[in-house]
């Protein structure tokens, strides 16, 4: 296949070649690439908490999520290769469009992956987050995977969603943090989202659908992450 995902790997940290256990895979949004993460400080941070996690940076453009491949090319050209390598840990760290690819991927491989970020994700269309505000939430909000077409991934991950916030006890479930700006955009799903989570796993900040709210954000979820340090 001659289309994949261009892939800048960051691996070890500051501390040189020594593989870690853990690995971070992160996705932008829509229209940034994987470099914004080192322009913006992220890895920054991440190397200031002494955290023991190596890096794998993806340069998932808007195209792998029009065309739906965003799912099959993370598993062939990341995940599998990951597990190759023996890590004991993948976690997949997300914002906006790129928040949405990492939650569907746990929801549709949850084995695959201890945890997710999603900072500020995209969740499809506005229609179905203020539905589900309508009936009082997730655990109010009544929908049927049966009923729903295989391509139809936004009502999909809400059911994920859905099942996640009614499952989050269970060990086997992938860790959810979850991290918005008050006035973002799509803060309206967010909010709804946020309502049926751990409070201790749900961030907000001032601020909108941009970077100087998503590098805050960020900082505080790192800092409450179950990750070991070097």
């Amino acid at each position: 296949m001659h289309s994949v995902l261009d892939l800048a790997d960051v691996a070890g940290g500051a501390a040189g070649p020594r593989r870690a256990t853990t690995l971070l895979v992160m996705l932008p949004g829509a229209y940034d690439s994987s470099q914004d993460f080192l322009r913006e400080g992220f890895l920054a941070a991440v190397r200031e908490r002494q955290l023991d996690v190596d890096v794998q940076l993806v340069d998932a453009h808007v195209a792998y999520y029009t065309e739906q491949t965003i799912l099959e090319r993370l598993r062939q050209d990341v995940i599998e290769p990951a597990r190759r390598q023996g890590y004991d840990q993948i976690w997949l760290a997300g914002i906006s469009i790129g928040g949405m690819g990492a939650l569907l991927y746990a929801a549709t491989h949850p084995a695959d992956v201890s945890g997710v970020v999603a900072l500020a994700p995209y969740l499809g269309p506005r229609n179905i987050g203020a539905e589900v505000g309508r009936a009082g939430g997730l655990s109010h909000w009544p929908s049927d995977e049966r009923d729903l077409p295989e391509d139809e991934l936004d009502r999909r991950l809400w059911l994920w969603l859905k099942s996640h916030a009614e499952q989050a006890p269970k060990a086997t479930a992938p860790l959810l943090y979850w991290g918005f700006g008050l006035n973002d955009r799509f803060a309206l799903a967010h909010r709804v989202v946020a309502q049926a989570l751990a409070p201790d796993r749900v961030f907000s900040v001032e601020g909108g659908h941009d970077w100087p709210a998503w590098i805050l954000l960020w900082r505080q979820v790192l800092d409450h992450l179950p990750w070991p340090k070097r």
